[in-house]
């Protein structure tokens, strides 16, 4: 059990170092394992592979084989709304597990299996609910709507809270996010969004363009 412990504080710091996980949706799936290489060649080393993509856990089980000797690359699954589907991705080999909304029966499947869960919250209530049941990362969503301020409101009463707000979150926005502060944060649409057109070497310059702005955000400048 101590192994399995040590094996989820390794996959949270992972994360922390990452500083951006990319949250990845297409059509199909080999446009979001397309899109996912593209994100890590770029530098964006965490991808949250979402269960919107068909078959996602197949996307899942390639991106996890493809990057195993990369100790950088952290591959999880999205938009996980119960345990089953969260053990389907853990299976397939996810070293985390997002949800759009808190569901306590997921955070006990992955307290179960030492997997970090990460579900989206919006109110104190929510938060607190989800601290209770073992949750060690809180996605604030969406952060369109609750921008960095309910972060330093949120983290008055709960001070040891790690916040990771994703919906909203771009390059020229960031470094307010990681000021108000949030441990990591995620990134759609934004990050992307080049992939809508097929143009993958676009989304790997956008990659490279979240990482050189979080160096400088680390850096203090």
């Amino acid at each position: 059990m101590e192994i399995l412990l040590m094996q989820k504080v390794d996959r949270l710091l992972r994360l922390q170092k990452a500083g951006v996980v990319a949250v990845v949706r297409a059509e199909t799936p080999e446009k979001a394992e397309k899109i996912a290489d593209a994100v890590i060649a770029g530098g964006v080393t965490a991808i949250e592979l979402t269960f919107t993509v068909p078959h996602a856990d197949q996307v899942i089980a390639n991106l996890s084989n493809k990057y195993a000797d990369d100790k950088n690359v952290v591959i999880g699954a999205g938009t996980v709304l119960e345990p089953a589907t969260a053990r389907i991705a853990m299976i397939a080999g996810a070293e985390f597990i997002v949800s759009p909304s808190f569901n306590p029966e997921t955070a006990k499947i992955c307290n179960l299996y030492t997997t970090p869960y990460t579900p989206g919250c919006m109110t104190p209530t929510e938060i607190q609910a989800a601290l209770t049941a073992g949750v060690d990362l809180v996605k604030l969503f969406p952060g369109a709507v609750l921008q960095p301020t309910m972060v330093k409101a949120v983290l008055a009463p709960f001070p040891n809270l790690s916040v990771m707000p994703t919906g909203g979150v771009n390059a020229d926005n960031m470094a307010d996010w990681f000021a108000a502060g949030v441990t990591l944060v995620g990134a759609g649409s934004n990050l992307t969004a080049p992939a809508n057109h097929d143009d993958f070497a676009g989304v790997t310059a956008m990659a490279k363009e979240y990482k050189a702005k979080l160096a400088e955000i680390r850096a203090g400048k």
